[in-house]
C-alpha cells in the first residue's frame, strides 16, 4: 500500500512507508489525510524513542480516534506531535485516558471545536502541572469552564459553544506558569461570575485582554512578589552592605528555562516571586539570595578561566559560594541558621556512582560539611577537605584563590569515571539562594578552553536525517502573545546530487570568481594563533600531554586532546545564510530559460567558494513550509564542514515548492547560531516573497512573527540581513528587518551581488 504524502519538495506525489513497521502503524492509523502523511514516519520516530510498544498502540489507537472525530488534521497533527513530549514527562497510561475521555466529552457537546486548541497547547500545560494528577485537574477546569460558559450567555441552552474556551486553552500555558491549579481554578470562577453574560467581555478576560483579568490573576500568585517587597530589600542591602545597586526582577513565569539570581552590570537580578520552601518565607529567601550575591561582590575576586576544565571550575564554585555563606554566617549570626534550612542534605548513597553522575552529588555534600562541621560526613575524602576549608578559614588565609587551590587539589582526588556519564544524579543538589557565579570568571586567550569545551555546532551534530520534530513558538500579534510549541521544524540533511553541475557553475562564472578573488586576498588575514586542545594538530601540547600520561598512569580515561593547531586570526565570523526554497523560485527570469532558483544555486555556490577562500565558518540552509505543521529546514553545508563535492552535490540537488513560514525557520536558524562562539554571528537570509503559508489568511500575522523572531535573534547577539528578490519587498521587509535588508532589481545579478553583500556585512 502506498501513503499518499508529499515527498519531493517540488510537488505532490505518492510515498510509501520506509519499513514495514511504519507501514503496519499507517493501517492502523487509518487516516486520508495527505498533510499527516507527509509527518507520520517523523512523529512515529519520535513516539518510538519514549513509548514502549502496548504504549505505542494506545498512541495510534487514540490518534485514529481524534483523527475520525470530524475536525481536519489540525487535531491530529498537534496529537501525534506532542504527545511524545508529554510521554517524557507524565506516565502514558494514566495521563491517556482521562485526556481522551475529555475529548469524547467535548466532541459530545457544543464545544467540540475547542479539541483543536486543546491538543495544541497539551505540551506546554504538563510542562507546568508535571503530574498526571494535575492534568486530570486541568481537563476538569477545561470542562467545567465549557460547559458553564456555553450555556451562561444570555440564559440561551446549551446549544451554543463557549465563546471564551478556546481562547483560554491558548492561554493556559502561560496562566499555569504564572499561578497553580487552584489559582487558576479560582480565576476561571472569577471570571465566569463577572463576565458570564457578555461574550466579548468574557473572551476579554480569559485571553488575558482585559485589566480586572490580569489585575485578579496576579493576585491568585503563590509567594511574595518582588514589587511587594522591593523596598524592603533595597533598605536591606543599603543599611548592611552599603550598597545602593538597583534590584532588578527578572520574570519567573514566561521563562523558558529555569534561571539563578546573578550579579549584572545594571544591578542585581532576582526572580519576581517566591513561594515558601524548607519552612523560610518568600522574604527570607529573597534576602539570603541578597545576602549571599552582596557577599561575593564584597569578598570574591575573579579569575582567569582558561586552562580549568569544567569539572575544576564547578569545584571551585562550589568552595567559593560555601565561603561567601560561611563569611555572612560569621558576620550575621542570625543567617545561620536560615542557610542551613535553605541548604539541600543531600544523603550518602543516595544514588549509584556506578550507573549515574555523581559529581553534582558529591560537591553539594561537601559545600554542606563546610558549613556544617559538626555533622561529619561518610565519605573520608569529603571530611578530609571539608577539615582544610576550616583551617584555611581560621588561619585568616581565606580568599577566592585559595579556595581554588583547595577545589583543584578535590578535583583531582575524587574524579570518577562516572563523572563522564551524561545521566547526572539532581536530586538534593540545587542550592536555588546562590547565584549563577557568572561574575567569577574572566577570559583571556580566545580558543582556548572555552572553545574546547563549547557544545560542538548544532548544524554539523544534527545533519541526519529523520530527527524528530523541534517545536517554536510563534508570535500572535492579535494577542500580542507567543503561542508555545506552535510551529514544527523538520531538520535534515538535503539529499545529493551531481557535484559536476556546481563545477560547470563555477567556470562559467570564472571572470567574476577573478574579480572576487582579488577582494579575497586583501580581506585575509594574516596573524595566526594558537589553539590548545586539539585532537589533531600540529605540534604537541606538552603540559596537556603531560596530564593525560599522568591519568593514565593512575587508572583514569586520559584527555585525547594533547595536540596545538593553529587558526589565522583577525576574522572570528560564523555566517549562516539561510535559503528560502518557496513554491516562486521555479519562476523563470525574464526573456531567459533559467529560473530564479537557477540564479540563487549560481549565487550560493560563488559565495560559497568565497567563504572557504577566507577561512569563515558558514553555513548553508534552506527551508520552507506546508501549513505550521510542516516546516522543513534543509542543511545543505555545516559550520565544520569544508567547500567539497558532498556540500556542492547537497546544492545542486535544490529543488523548490511549498510556502515561506519565515519566522519558525529564522528560530531554528538562530538556535543553530546561537551555539557558535564567534565574536560576530550573522544571518543572511535569501528570500523572493514576503512570509506566507497555506493555513493562514491574515497576511500581517507572519509578517508580524517574522518581526518578532527577527528581534529574538537581536537579543540573542545575532545579527539578521535580509536580501530580498521581490521587487516589492518595501511594503512588509522594513517591518521586519528594520533598516537592515536589501532589494535586487535586477535578479540576474545576484551570483555578482550576494558575495559582496556578503564581504560587506563580514568586512
Amino acid at each position: 500500500m502506498a501513503v499518499p504524502g508529499l515527498r519531493n519538495i517540488a510537488d505532490a506525489r505518492q510515498r510509501p512507508m520506509s519499513g514495514p513497521s511504519a507501514q503496519a502503524a499507517w493501517t492502523t492509523l487509518d487516516c486520508g489525510f495527505a498533510v499527516v502523511a507527509d509527518v507520520f514516519e517523523e512523529c512515529l520516530a519520535a513516539a518510538g524513542q519514549v513509548l514502549t510498544a502496548s504504549e505505542l498502540g494506545d498512541y495510534l489507537e487514540a490518534a485514529r480516534t481524534i483523527g475520525k472525530l470530524g475536525r481536519g488534521p489540525e487535531p491530529l497533527l498537534a496529537f501525534l506531535e506532542h504527545w511524545p513530549a508529554v510521554a517524557r514527562q507524565l506516565a502514558p497510561a494514566e495521563a491517556l485516558p482521562p485526556l481522551m475521555a475529555s475529548i469524547r466529552c467535548l466532541q459530545k457537546s457544543p464545544n467540540a471545536p475547542a479539541v483543536t486548541p486543546l491538543l495544541q497547547t497539551l505540551a506546554a500545560v504538563v510542562a507546568c502541572v508535571r503530574s498526571s494528577d494535575g492534568l486530570a485537574a486541568y481537563l476538569r477546569i477545561v470542562l467545567d469552564l465549557g460547559e458553564r460558559t456555553a450555556g451562561s450567555i444570555h440564559g440561551r441552552q446549551l446549544t451554543h459553544p463557549s465563546p471564551s474556551l478556546p481562547d483560554f486553552l491558548l492561554a493556559a500555558p502561560r496562566l499555569l506558569a504564572i499561578v497553580s491549579l487552584a489559582g487558576l481554578s479560582r480565576w476561571v470562577s472569577q471570571g465566569i461570575r463577572l463576565t458570564g453574560d457578555h461574550p466579548e467581555r468574557q473572551r476579554d478576560f480569559f485571553s488575558l485582554q482585559s485589566a480586572e483579568s490580569r489585575r485578579l490573576l496576579e493576585g491568585e500568585r503563590d509567594g511574595t512578589l518582588f514589587a511587594a517587597v522591593e523596598r524592603r530589600l533595597a533598605l536591606s542591602l543599603q543599611a548592611l552592605w552599603a550598597d545602593d545597586s538597583p534590584l532588578v526582577p527578572y520574570s519567573t513565569a514566561f521563562a523558558e528555562r529555569r534561571q539563578q539570581p546573578y550579579l549584572a552590570a545594571d544591578g542585581l537580578r532576582l526572580p519576581d516571586v517566591l513561594n515558601a520552601q524548607h519552612g523560610i518565607s518568600g522574604i527570607d529567601r529573597y534576602r539570603l539570595m541578597l545576602a549571599h550575591m552582596a557577599g561575593h561582590r564584597r569578598w570574591s575576586s575573579p579569575l582567569v578561566a582558561d586552562n580549568w576544565s569544567p569539572l575544576q571550575r564547578l569545584a571551585v564554585e562550589t568552595l567559593e559560594d560555601a565561603r561567601i555563606d560561611c563569611l555572612l554566617m560569621r558576620s550575621f549570626p542570625g543567617l545561620g541558621a536560615l542557610l542551613l534550612a535553605a541548604h539541600p542534605k543531600p544523603q550518602a548513597g543516595a544514588c549509584d556512582p556506578a550507573r549515574e553522575n555523581t559529581l553534582r552529588h558529591r560537591l553539594v555534600r561537601l559545600s554542606r560539611a563546610c558549613l556544617a562541621p559538626q555533622q561529619a560526613d561518610p565519605d573520608p575524602l569529603i571530611d578530609e577537605f571539608a577539615g582544610r576549608f576550616h583551617h584555611c578559614l581560621a588561619q585568616g588565609a581565606a580568599s577566592t584563590r585559595a579556595m581554588a587551590e583547595i577545589a583543584l587539589s578535590y578535583a583531582a582526588r575524587s574524579r570518577l569515571p562516572s563523572d563522564q556519564f551524561a545521566q547526572v544524579f539532581f536530586t538534593d543538589t540545587e542550592v536555588d539562594y546562590r547565584d549563577d557565579n557568572r561574575h567569577l570568571w574572566t577570559y583571556i586567550e580566545a580558543g582556548d578552553e572555552e572553545d574546547s569545551f563549547a557544545p560542538p555546532p548544532i548544524a554539523s551534530s544534527a545533519e541526519v536525517a529523520g530527527l524528530p520534530p523541534r517545536h517554536y513558538p510563534e508570535w500572535d500579534y492579535l494577542t500580542q502573545t507567543l503561542r508555545p510549541d506552535w510551529t514544527a521544524v523538520y531538520e535534515a540533511l538535503h539529499a545529493p546530487g551531481r557535484a559536476a553541475d556546481i563545477d560547470a557553475l563555477l567556470a562559467r562564472h570564472a571572470v567574476l570568481a577573478r574579480r572576487l578573488k582579488r577582494l579575497l586576498d586583501l580581506l585575509k588575514p594574516q596573524e595566526r594563533v594558537r589553539l590548545r586542545r586539539q585532537e589533531n594538530g600540529s605540534e604537541l601540547d606538552l603540559d596537556v600531554a603531560l596530564r593525560a600520561l599522568i591519568d593514565w598512569r593512575s587508572g583514569q580515561l586520559p584527555d585525547p586532546r594533547i595536540n596545538i593547531s593553529h587558526r589565522t586570526a583577525g576574522r572570528d565570523i560564523s555566517v549562516l545564510l539561510l535559503i528560502d526554497l518557496s513554491q516562486s523560485l521555479n519562476t523563470c527570469l525574464p526573456e531567459s530559460r533559467h529560473s530564479i532558483l537557477d540564479t540563487a544555486r549560481e549565487a550560493v555556490a560563488l559565495l560559497g567558494w568565497a567563504t572557504d577562500e577566507l577561512g569563515d565558518a558558514c553555513a548553508i540552509a534552506g527551508f520552507h513550509s506546508n501549513t505550521r505543521h510542516e516546516v522543513r529546514y534543509h542543511h545543505i553545508k555545516g559550520f565544520g564542514e569544508a567547500w567539497g563535492d558532498p556540500v556542492k552535490a547537497r546544492l545542486a540537488a535544490i529543488e523548490a515548492g511549498w510556502s515561506t513560514r519565515m519566522g519558525a525557520a529564522l528560530r531554528h536558524a538562530g538556535r543553530m547560531l546561537s551555539a557558535r562562539p564567534s565574536e560576530k554571528r550573522i544571518l543572511l537570509l535569501l528570500t523572493d516573497g514576503e512570509p506566507a503559508d497555506i493555513d493562514v489568511s491574515d497576511p500581517d500575522y507572519l509578517i508580524a512573527d517574522a518581526r518578532q523572531a527577527v528581534g529574538e535573534l537581536a537579543g540573542s547577539g545575532i545579527d539578521s540581513f535580509c536580501l530580498s528578490l521581490d521587487p516589492k519587498a518595501d511594503a512588509y521587509a522594513g517591518r521586519i528587518f528594520g533598516h537592515r535588508w536589501r532589494v535586487l532589481d535586477r535578479i540576474e545579478r545576484l551570483p555578482e551581488q550576494l558575495p559582496m553583500v556578503y564581504l560587506n556585512l563580514t568586512r
